[in-house]
């Protein structure tokens, strides 16, 4: 009997092929083959796959990082033409009173049957 030195467990050990001739014509061996070979390209085409998949998702993490930023800054934006509109109406505020001040209330009707503008 042969020493092996490896780290794989005894349990296992007892399951694994025992040294024999191969007999390239074996319906077992041949399938066993065929199994690994798919389990192969299997594997492959998953690592393809994910490989796939990860650079997708670095693309999108890449266009949504970007998206938030240009959302930030819209909102920035908004939030600046939103006060220079408060602004501008109580400017308009201002203008008006000043106009009814000054120039509507100062009017004295010409006859008494007119009314004052407002």
């Amino acid at each position: 009997m042969k020493q092996r030195v490896t780290d794989t467990p005894e349990a296992v050990l007892k399951f694994a092929p025992k040294d024999r001739p191969s007999d390239d014509n074996d319906p077992t061996d041949q399938s066993g083959r065929a199994v690994v070979a798919l389990l192969q390209q299997a594997a492959s085409q998953s690592n393809d796959t994910c490989e796939r998949a990860m650079s997708l998702a670095h693309k999108l993490s890449v266009q949504l990082r970007a998206a938030e930023d240009q959302i930030n800054q819209l909102r920035g934006q908004l939030e600046f033409f939103q006060n220079r509109a408060t602004r501008a109406e109580e400017w308009l505020q201002v203008i008006r009173k000043e106009i009814e001040e000054t120039m509507l209330v100062t009017r004295v009707p010409a006859r008494p049957d007119q009314t004052l503008l407002q």
